[in-house]
């Protein structure tokens, strides 16, 4: 089995002064960083923790990173199975459950890939490597959830 590794670093920027005095006395911007990337993202608590709504927040990172690994693993499959994409587009969606004592989780994710291929007699097998793709997902297969799906595949022809 082949083991990899990443590394990423996080840097508080909020201080505004008092540190952690209490609840109010900071904000939750931050930066994440990559060694040998363009550039830093620029992340937050979500609006609802007194996050920067302009950033973006760790909910928003982690239902990006399911939608980007079953679209790459996707793309992946549709080459070897000689499935033309000429276009692919997501609008993912994610509900969190949060308990009383602040603590939360996912409960659902929903992929909502919309996925134009050149040749309108594969649609049926494209329709089934999302399928596939689910199953290959690293970040999908950490989940303790199920992710959903629900293509559209369209032919340019």
């Amino acid at each position: 089995m082949k083991e990899h590794g990443y590394q990423v670093k996080i840097e508080w920027t909020g201080n505004e002064g008092q540190g952690t005095l209490n609840y109010r006395s900071y904000n939750r911007n931050h930066e994440i960083i990559a060694e040998g990337k363009y550039d830093v993202i620029n992340g937050s608590s979500d609006p609802s923790f007194m996050g920067d709504p302009t950033r973006y927040n760790p909910e928003e990172l982690f239902l990006s990173s399911l939608s980007a690994c079953h679209m790459l693993w996707y793309l992946h499959l549709c080459s070897v199975n000689k499935i033309v994409v000429t276009q692919y587009l997501d609008h993912a969606t994610g509900v969190m459950e949060e308990e009383e004592n602040g603590s939360g989780r996912f409960t659902k994710v929903t992929l909502h890939p919309h996925v134009k291929i050149s040749d309108a007699n594969r649609i049926l097998r494209a329709k089934e490597l999302h399928h596939e793709a689910n199953k290959m997902c690293f970040i999908a297969n950490s989940c303790n959830f199920q992710i959903a799906h629900e293509p559209v595949i369209e032919s340019e022809t």
